[in-house]
This record gives C-alpha cells, sequence and structure tokens, in this order.
C-alpha cells in the first residue's frame, strides 16, 4: 500500500512565508556585499525634492497640504473602482452571452463617473481647491439688534457673578438687587417626612 504525503493549506502558505522571508534576506545580503559604502554628508541629509534643508525640521505645517492630499486620495481611491467595470465592459464571453450587459456596465460607468464629477465640481465651486482663496468670506448675521447692546451686556459684569465653592450646604443665593439686598434670604426647607423602618416580628 502506497502512502501519498499530501501538504495542508496551511503548509502552502508556510512555505510561500518562509520562500519570501529568505529571498529578502538574501537581497539584502547581497546588497550589502556588492553596494559600494561611501557615506558623505550630502547622501546622509534629508531629500528634501532637491533643496538643501535648512533650520529646525519641527515647523508648523500648513493645513491646506491636509486638504489636498484629503481630496486626492478621495477620487484616487475612487478610481480603482474603474477596473471591474472594465474587466466586465471588455469581456467578449459576457458580451457574447448577452448584450445587455455591456449597455447596463456603460450606464452603470457614467453613473458613478457623474456623482465623481459632481462632488468635485461642488469642491471646486466651495473653493476647497484653491490655495489662496481672493475674497475671504466674513460672517454676517441678519438680526436688528445694534452692536451697541452687546457691549453693554458685556460691560455689566457685576451682575453675573460666580459664587465660591463650598463643602456645607448654603443658603439659597439670590440676585443683587436694589429691591432684594433688603429681603433676607429664605434657608433650605427640610423634607416633611422621615422614613422608618420596622421590625419585622418575631415568631
Amino acid at each position: 500500500m502506497a502512502e501519498v504525503s499530501q501538504i495542508s493549506e496551511f503548509g502552502k502558505i508556510l512555505i510561500f512565508l518562509i520562500t519570501g522571508i529568505i529571498l529578502v534576506g538574501l537581497i539584502f545580503f547581497l546588497n550589502r556585499l556588492i553596494a559600494p559604502n561611501n557615506p558623505t554628508p550630502e547622501k546622509l541629509t534629508s531629500y528634501e525634492c532637491g533643496e538643501e534643508p535648512t533650520g529646525n525640521a519641527w515647523l508648523p505645517f500648513n493645513s491646506r497640504f491636509y486638504v489636498i492630499a484629503l481630496i486626492f486620495l478621495l477620487f484616487d481611491v475612487e478610481m480603482v473602482f474603474i477596473f471591474p467595470w472594465a474587466t466586465v465592459f471588455g469581456s467578449h464571453e459576457i458580451i457574447a452571452a448577452d448584450a445587455r450587459w455591456g449597455w447596463f456596465s456603460l450606464a452603470e460607468m457614467f453613473i458613478f463617473l457623474g456623482i465623481l464629477i459632481l462632488g468635485l465640481i461642488y469642491v471646486w465651486v466651495k473653493g476647497d481647491l484653491d490655495w489662496i482663496k481672493p475674497k475671504p468670506v466674513v460672517p454676517t448675521t441678519n438680526t436688528n439688534i445694534p452692536a451697541s447692546l452687546y457691549e453693554q451686556i458685556n460691560a455689566e459684569q457685576s451682575v453675573f457673578k460666580v459664587r465660591e465653592f463650598a463643602l456645607e450646604p448654603a443658603l439659597v443665593a439670590s440676585v443683587v438687587t436694589p429691591t432684594a439686598a433688603t429681603a433676607e434670604s429664605a434657608p433650605i426647607r427640610k423634607p416633611m417626612f422621615k422614613p422608618t423602618f420596622k421590625k419585622p416580628a418575631d415568631e
């Protein structure tokens, strides 16, 4: 009776991982062995798109770079969905089986690209793609309240005071006004009942 040795699927994955690790280590070893090692101050500096770096690297970064990068990634990743469409639209077997698949995939891709183009137009009109916005937008309101009234409320700081923190319960403080200054503040009322617990009768 002949014995047949079989490798499980996990064994194939393990062999694949071991082979990949060995090949990567071999390539690094050959690179270390063959490549010349001649470090210079220019080679050891950080790459700044061909410009010589000056000053400290910890500098404030403009947030507009993040907006541009986010918009680029958003539209760039969505372009990946075009590849399945191209596979279906370019498959002669699917089109030969039913010609409606070609028209369906074509209409679906026009809808998808239309949504992307509408999003791009919205971002463009909103001004998020402009590095320097030509007209800064100042927020305005349509209220009829004059600005002097806000200044008057901000000037009256004596009315709005914060009470000091106390661990013991204090009397209810009232707003100091000419009429309420003479009135006596009432103490906090205690509850009208006191809960009592009866002991169970002995059996």
